[in-house]
């Protein structure tokens, strides 16, 4: 069994310092005292913590995100499943045109796709509405999920649905029986990726929202163009920590490796 050198115990180490050192500042921020942004030297409070309680339009907006992103992750996630089956096992014209067309949103910026997305409702007439802000955090978020059903589906072996057909199964029976079970790692990955990338999306969001259908980054945004409180910090720090919960609770039922790497 090989062990990492010094070199790369150190190179983890700065690494795993840097994508953290965002999170520690802005929940040491949310600590302070003052009534400005600034980290706290010398006392530390919750006051802004029980401020979120008198400021209705967070606790609204962060149950609407959850909704919006649980939505559209599900939505996301039934139209990846045959995408990735009719991508992974056939071979048709104009395979590769669809691959890149289903992929593009990850390479469009989103401001762009904003652009266009306000544009589009509003020449059908469905700017504002949940049905219209749904059906562009799916189009944002289908390639997480497709990609990810993609590669448990490249994994698998297909013999395995050919032995089920050679022993008399129908095409639904080796789906649920044997190519779905094949698929859970990768469906359930995508799921939480398309989900965590519903929930943070303001670039795009912010051009299709409306008071009545804000998400909890957007007002987040609007609300630190009008004050420089540590409100924000409170906020960011709540969502961070009930993150860090959530994917305890997975990894203890179900093993993070498993949903997100999809071993085993």
């Amino acid at each position: 069994m090989s062990r990492n050198g010094a070199f790369a115990v150190a190179f983890h180490t700065l690494f795993v310092a840097f994508m953290l050192a965002p999170l520690v500042v802005v929940m040491w921020m949310s600590l302070t005292p003052s009534n400005l942004l600034s980290l706290p030297t010398t006392s530390f409070s919750l006051r802004w913590f029980w401020a979120i309680l008198r400021h209705s339009q967070f606790i609204d907006a962060f149950w609407f995100s959850i909704l919006l992103g649980a939505l559209s992750a599900s939505l996301a996630m039934v139209l990846a499943v045959p995408a990735a089956l009719a991508l992974a096992r056939y071979r048709f014209p104009g395979r590769d045109g669809f691959v890149a067309l289903f992929l593009s949103p990850l390479i469009i910026p989103h401001v762009v796709l904003g652009v266009a997305f306000l544009r589009f409702f509003t020449q059908i007439g469905t700017t504002g509405t949940f049905i219209g802000l749904l059906g562009a955090h799916v189009l944002v978020i289908f390639p997480y999920g497709l990609r990810l059903v993609l590669a448990a589906l490249t994994t698998s072996d297909p013999a395995i649905e050919r032995a089920a057909i050679s022993l008399g199964a129908s095409q639904w029976t080796v789906f649920r029986r044997v190519l779905f079970p094949l698929m859970i790692p990768g469906v359930a990955g995508g799921w939480v990726i398309s989900f965590i990338q519903s929930f943070d999306e303001v670039t795009m969001t912010v051009f299709v929202t409306t008071p009545s259908s804000m998400t909890l980054p957007v007002r987040m945004y609007h609300y630190i163009e009008e004050s420089i409180d540590p409100l924000v910090a409170s906020v960011s720090t709540v969502v961070i920590l009930l993150t860090f919960l959530l994917m305890a609770i997975v990894d203890r039922i179900y093993g993070l490796d498993r949903i997100l790497v999809g071993k085993g």
